[in-house]
């Protein structure tokens, strides 16, 4: 696929952000407006909410990429945004809020129709946009994941060697093969864990943060729902990232 900017502007006089297409897939990337030498990267996970309602969260946290010295990068998940629709998709988030409405556990196939499809095709694409933005003379690895949909963070983290280090949210539902996969995971980790997340089983982040294989992972857990992350959640993220990218 090829990368394609399709949009520039300057915000405040010190973040470059440019929207690009790779391929038919939208994006954005955000670097410092001043950067003498080339810039570590943080890829920016996306949730499937799309990437026009998620923009002024991701604009946030681009921004303190770029306040540390680094850039940052996101991508429309596939079935989300104006991307095509994914019917197959769209029928597991239908069975999903319609077990979830109806106080029915949630089978492991619904998790897996849900997640696994959707780990395949974001991975590899994310993928291909790193191939196509450390091209860039303006960038530069090591590269750093953060936040979004944890299935496809923890695929990344245990098969993508250019990602030194990964914030992973706790908060969507993990399939078994993902755990299992989180076992080969061996690169930093910093997990960020709302305590009392309405739609999160916190047994299975718990889980989850218990299989990872890396030496060097921690868990920061907070009272409070999924929008109720604490201002200073951010800020240790943002350490975390400063101490394994530059």
């Amino acid at each position: 696929m090829t990368l394609q900017f399709t949009s520039e502007q300057r915000l405040d006089g010190e973040v470059l952000e440019r929207g690009f297409t790779l391929g038919e897939i939208p994006g954005f990337l955000w670097t410092p407006a001043s950067a003498a030498a080339p810039t570590p990267l943080i890829l920016l996970g996306l949730p499937p909410l799309g990437l026009g309602r998620m923009y002024p969260r991701l604009l946030d946290r681009a921004r303190s990429a770029v306040a540390d010295g680094l850039a940052a990068a996101t991508l429309e998940l596939p079935g989300s945004g104006d991307r095509p629709r994914w019917p197959a998709l769209d029928q597991a988030r239908a069975d999903l809020r319609r077990v979830m409405t109806a106080g029915e556990p949630v089978t492991e196939a619904i998790i897996d129709a849900l997640t696994l499809p959707l780990v395949d095709r974001a991975a590899a694409e994310a993928r291909t946009a790193l191939d196509a933005l450390l091209a860039l003379p303006e960038l530069t690895g090591p590269v750093g994941y953060s936040g979004g949909v944890i299935s496809i963070g923890v695929r990344l983290a245990a098969t993508e060697p250019r990602i030194a280090a990964a914030g992973l949210f706790a908060g969507s539902f993990v399939p078994r093969a993902i755990l299992e996969e989180a076992r080969r995971v061996t690169i930093p980790l910093h997990v960020l864990l709302q305590w009392d997340d309405e739609g999160n089983d916190r047994q299975a982040a718990l889980d989850l943060f218990d299989a990872f294989g890396s030496a060097e992972k921690s868990l920061h857990a907070n009272m409070g729902g999924h929008t109720g992350v604490p201002q200073h959640a951010g800020e240790d993220a943002a350490s975390f990232f400063g101490r394994h990218l530059r």
